[in-house]
Formats: structure tokens, C-alpha cells, sequence
């Protein structure tokens, strides 16, 4: 199945990379379930995450015991979108993957 997945993801790995919005992420998984490229995990916020969280953050990670999805393999990302669609809370957006120097890559 993961094979079949792979190949409907036809975007070229690392010109864009998920980024999870701390503030909305509640540690569904479904990012983790949908990704055939293992880009995400749940794992336990760390500490500098969970001090920038609002108040509102603060109280959604406690009522989720404080784990959220967190990018593991930002490279492997090939844009398919499936977790953006997957995310109940719309935590998750693609952005242009970063080079060294600042520059982007261009569509």
C-alpha cells in the first residue's frame, strides 16, 4: 500500500517542506498515518515549543498531553499534500524549502 502511495506523490522531494502550526496541532496523527514518506511523528513538545505556545496552545497541548506532530524528514516531503488535507485542525501548510544562502527553489 505504502508503494501506491509513493507513487501518487509525483512532486520532487525538497523543494517544499511541511511546517506544523504549534498553536493548532493537537497530535491526531493523521499527518502520520497519510505521509507514505515518513516526514512526521508525535512526540512530546519540547520545551521551547510549548513556551511560544498562546494560551489557548497552552491549553490544547495540555488537553493532548502535550505531544504534537513534529517534522522529522523535512527533505523527503514531496508535496503531495496529503497531511495538509488529513489535519483536522488545518495546523499544516507547505512552504518553500530553504537553501543555503537564503534562496529558494522556483516553481
Amino acid at each position: 500500500m505504502a508503494d501506491e502511495r509513493e507513487a501518487a506523490c509525483k512532486g520532487q522531494a525538497g523543494r517544499v517542506v511541511p511546517v506544523i502550526d504549534r498553536n493548532r496541532c493537537e497530535a491526531k496523527a493523521g499527518c502520520v498515518e497519510v505521509c507514505p514518506f515518513k516526514v512526521f511523528e508525535i512526540r512530546s513538545l519540547a520545551p521551547s515549543d510549548k513556551a511560544a505556545l498562546s494560551f489557548v496552545g497552552r491549553m490544547k497541548a495540555w488537553a493532548h498531553g502535550h505531544r504534537q506532530a513534529y517534522v522529522i524528514r523535512p527533505d523527503d516531503c514531496q508535496a503531495c499534500q496529503r497531511c495538509v488535507k488529513a489535519c483536522p485542525e488545518d495546523a499544516i501548510r507547505l512552504v518553500p524549502h530553504r537553501l543555503a544562502g537564503g534562496t529558494t527553489h522556483s516553481t
